[in-house]
């Protein structure tokens, strides 16, 4: 299989321009014989929608919510990144796109991130004109802070709710072509299978989730924006529902998958407290602009903390262990996710960890609240230390919260080229269900960015492009290609509601999340990835032949929902085990233990492995098969990432 990304010739700073001139329009008396089904309506579903349904196209929007508002791109907390340089502090487009490839450890396309960066300014423009209500300075204009990963202030935000109020924009948007008709909203409908009628994608099968009824829909072009994989640890901060199966349906229809290894753990989240949890807590990045990082200097210092012998208070200055202030003097609390992250639990590894378990660090407000005052504070963050005081029962105005990783984000996803289209023509993915702008490693507040320029200001081309060269004849499920998807789908249903063992679906994922937070996690070696492959192909053993789904299919069933998931879920879990395997290197998210400097930071070998790993699905059972897109650095110096 012949992969091409479809960079465009020319200069970078050109490309996008170029492109954009060079593609293929649709004249606006056709875009109404055009139908697109946009399924997700997150910030990349919700603004590809609109945006589609704007220019003139039929658009089918479906959410297995009860509104799109419900989408996980409301949990977003600290920010969104753009150019916009009004801080006057040395900020421009290229320094983001910089930023955003050496943050990404070089494994991602120059053309693509360079393109995201240019369009992060026209963002802002346009969430401003919906009424976003982002923090401002006195004088008006709209307020930056830094984040992670970079040494100038270029994050937009609404105090730790900005996730909520750009969603809220892009609804917005969607609910006024709603109204115009332009756009059908399907809620509590799931997409189960993607229709591929003579290699191209031309529907979906989807399932009422209040009815159980089996859908089949038909359309020229198909956009999946359903967002990333990261239940698959089952403990993570994503909401209970977000899944794999849209686009690992779409994957087994031939869609390749990328980078399927490079999971992001968020430094910065509450810590796990029982087995009774579902989920982890985030607390926004944002607050390691003021926040310090630190543990007790010594293991016994820290063992009679955890003891009770002593309070945090207690502790002197000189005892404390700034350590990313320490070991990274140029970016200290601000280093990158995965930075942070490996160096949190290093200090637990070595015993000085806090909090009953020891596996957690401080983050503390001390400094900041000393110098400016608990009411200042309260300002830039009052929400999230409210959510916090909450959740643990303490007050981190008076003592340092207590964090620790967890998984956010996936960099991985459907491979895609520079239209957004995977290798199934037709098929389009967005924000976080494709591969493309992230790399290794997601740097903060870089998500909603992805998400909002994919749909406002990339597909809305590129899509075009696509169809300008397909008929504008009417699509119709009448094609046996939608009877077989659709008969393929009710087996599916009745094969897990037939097994009737003695296994919850809930049980089975958390035995999945158990084994790759141990072996595919926060680091990985050679040993723990075969014992994590053999132990997650016998779980899926178990799991067709000992599952307990109770309840019928013709009705509402969220036990057959989950159990639909986790199985795509043990299915993933054993391909993300594969391209860890893999990739005989560390970078960014994926730190193998073998591939370490003498000082324990994450050794790339370019060399070998400066390609995306795109994975092709040959039958059940069945060994993936790796294609490599060659990654190509003409304007980027490929160095160790070095943030000290």
């Amino acid at each position: 299989m012949n992969l091409d990304s479809k960079i465009p010739e020319g200069p970078l700073a050109e490309k996008w321009d170029t492109h954009k001139f060079n593609v293929k329009l649709v004249n606006p008396a056709n875009k109404r014989k055009y139908d697109v089904i946009v399924v997700g309506t997150g910030l990349a579903g919700a603004s590809a929608a609109a945006s589609l349904a704007e220019l003139g196209y039929n658009v089918k929007a479906f959410t297995y919510h009860d509104s799109p508002r419900r989408a996980h791109s409301i949990a977003a907390q600290g920010g969104i990144n753009a150019a916009k340089n009004y801080q006057n502090d040395g900020d421009s487009v290229f320094r983001l796109f910089y930023d955003t490839i050496k943050g990404g450890d070089y494994r991602a396309r120059e053309a693509n991130v360079y393109r995201l960066a240019q369009v992060s300014v026209n963002i802002i423009d346009q969430c401003v004109a919906q009424g976003v209500p982002f923090a401002r300075e006195y004088g008006g204009l709209l307020a930056n802070r830094s984040f992670g990963g970079a040494q100038v202030s270029r994050t937009f935000y609404a105090r730790g709710q900005t996730g909520q109020q750009l969603l809220l924009g892009a609804y917005s948007a969607l609910s006024r072509q709603v109204a115009y008709g332009k756009v059908k909203l399907y809620t509590r409908s799931e997409m189960l299978d993607v229709v591929v009628v003579d290699g191209k994608a031309q529907g979906i099968v989807t399932r009422n989730l209040i009815t159980g009824e089996i859908e089949k829909h038909a359309a020229h072009a198909v956009v999946l924006a359903t967002g990333g994989y990261g239940n698959v640890f089952y403990l993570s901060t994503n909401a209970k529902y977000c899944n794999v199966t849209a686009p690992w349906r779409a994957h087994k229809k031939g869609a390749l998958f990328a980078n399927p290894c490079f999971t992001q753990i968020h430094p910065t989240c509450i810590p796990v407290s029982g087995d009774y949890q579902s989920k982890l807590t985030l607390m926004s990045e944002s607050l390691r602009n003021d926040g310090r990082v630190w543990v007790p200097a010594t293991k016994e210092m820290a063992e009679r903390l955890r003891a009770g012998q002593i309070r945090v208070q207690d502790i002197p200055e000189e005892e404390r262990d700034y350590f990313l202030e320490r070991k990274y003097p140029a970016f200290g609390n601000l280093v990158p996710r995965d930075v942070a992250s490996r160096n949190a639990k290093q200090m637990c590894d070595e015993g000085r960890g806090v909090g009953a378990t020891g596996l957690a660090v401080y983050l503390d407000f001390a400094d900041i609240i000393k110098r400016t005052g608990a009411d200042s504070v309260a300002q830039k963050y009052g929400n999230l230390f409210d959510m916090y005081a909450k959740i643990t029962g303490e007050n981190p105005y008076e003592q340092p919260m207590r964090i620790y990783p967890a998984v956010h984000y996936t960099m991985g996803g459907l491979w895609v080229d520079y239209n957004l289209q995977t290798t199934i023509p037709g098929l389009y993915a967005t924000g976080e269900c494709n591969f493309s702008d992230h790399g290794a490693n997601r740097l903060g507040a870089s998500a909603l960015m992805q998400g909002l320029a994919d749909g406002y200001f990339v597909i809305p081309y590129t899509i075009g492009d696509y169809l300008a060269k397909t008929t504008p004849k009417p699509v119709t499920t009448e094609h046996p290609a939608f009877n077989e998807a659709e008969t393929a789908v009710r087996t599916r249903i009745q094969q897990l509601l037939s097994i009737n063992g003695t296994r919850t679906p809930d049980d089975f994922h958390k035995a999945l999340g158990h084994i790759m937070w141990e072996y595919c996690g926060m680091a990985r070696n050679a040993e723990g990835l075969r014992h994590a492959k053999a132990e997650i192909q016998k779980l899926r053993r178990e799991f067709w032949s000992d599952l307990k789904v109770v309840g019928v299919s013709e009705d509402m069933n969220q036990t057959l929902e989950k159990a639909g998931r986790v199985a795509d879920f043990l299915e993933l879990g054993e391909l993300m085990i594969d391209d860890a395997y893999n990739r005989n290197e560390s970078c960014g998210g994926h730190f193998r233990e073998e591939y370490q400097d003498e000082l324990g930071e994450a050794k790339r070998n370019d060399d070998e492995y400066a390609y995306v790993a795109a994975w092709e699905y040959v039958g059940d059972n069945q060994p993936e098969v790796l294609h490599k897109e060659e990654l190509q650095f003409e304007n980027v110096k490929l160095t160790q990432r070095s943030y000290k």
